[in-house]
């Protein structure tokens, strides 16, 4: 069998549709990054050698790519990259896949870091570093810190520190305050775990495939998000803030944890579905 560029293009964009329920446009975008990953083109070289022929080495790479995708794999593992903030990021399996809903808790970081301050950040369960490595290359100023418990994701994020040639961040294995002694941060921000363990979510899409003890946390989905609250406070500098993500249908919670555990100022900020997406408050 001869496998054309037009060819998968075509009918691999209709079978990823009908077996993932994509829309049209995504399943057609999803198969031109295999292939522009397996040929190493960029989208327009598809478009102007559509007839091109995959020899035999470059369709074996490319059918067994696609397979794992219409099996339910994610696109950002199979491509072992994924685009956030402006930035690409190195994800493995090790690591959850950043999102776009997730570039909210940044901009909110980044209200507060002056440009011209050199203030302290830090980022807790970091994961491929993206949250932290963002703000870094925003405010080259400032100095991030951040710490995950797991020793595969800050490789993953060493390593996108290195590609990116951000110098302001440091890694450190840590479960979320442990290792930080009397350290005192501006602005503490996470992306925790915040899906109840059971919930039916996890038995859908990209999260099938994500490392489940980034995604869950307790009966509820809270238990992180309480103890990280629990806390910060000694963490956090004199009017520092804490910013926490958390699920579409949990902000009243978070609000509340924050006000028991004595932050002010606290507030919640939708995402661009207007989705309450992201909760904090001032030391």
């Amino acid at each position: 069998m001869h496998l054309t560029i037009k060819a998968a293009l075509s009918d691999h964009s209709k079978s990823l549709q009908a077996a993932l329920s994509l829309d049209a446009s995504t399943a057609r975008i999803e198969v031109q990054c295999l292939l522009q990953s397996v040929l190493s083109v960029n989208r327009a070289y598809l478009i102007a050698h559509a007839e091109q022929i995959l020899d035999d080495k470059q369709q074996q790479i490319y059918l067994a790519l696609y397979q794992r995708r219409l099996q339910g794999e994610p696109i950002a593992y199979l491509l072992g990259v994924r685009e956030f903030f402006g930035l690409n990021f190195k994800v493995t399996h090790a690591t959850l896949i950043p999102r776009p809903d997730t570039e909210l808790l940044v901009e909110l970081a980044l209200q507060r870091i002056p440009a011209s301050m050199g203030m302290r950040i830090l980022d807790l369960g970091t994961g491929s570093g993206a949250i932290a490595l963002s703000i870094a290359s925003e405010r080259p100023a400032s100095g991030v810190v951040a710490v995950d418990t797991s020793l595969e994701a800050l490789r993953v994020a060493q390593q996108n520190q290195r590609e990116l040639a951000i110098e302001n961040v440091n890694f450190l294995q840590s479960d979320w305050f442990a290792v930080l002694g009397k350290q005192r941060f501006n602005v503490i921000v996470s992306n925790p775990p915040y899906i109840a363990e059971g919930d039916e979510h996890l038995r859908l899409g990209d999260v099938r495939y994500e490392p489940i003890t980034a995604l869950t946390a307790g009966p509820d989905g809270l238990d992180d998000i309480r103890c990280i609250c629990a806390g910060a406070m000694q963490y956090l500098s004199k009017e520092g803030w804490l910013m926490l993500e958390h699920g579409y249908d949990q902000a009243e919670q978070v609000r509340e944890i924050l006000r028991l555990s004595g932050f002010q100022q606290i507030f919640s900020a939708c995402d661009l579905s207007g989705i309450a997406r992201v909760s904090g408050g001032q030391a």
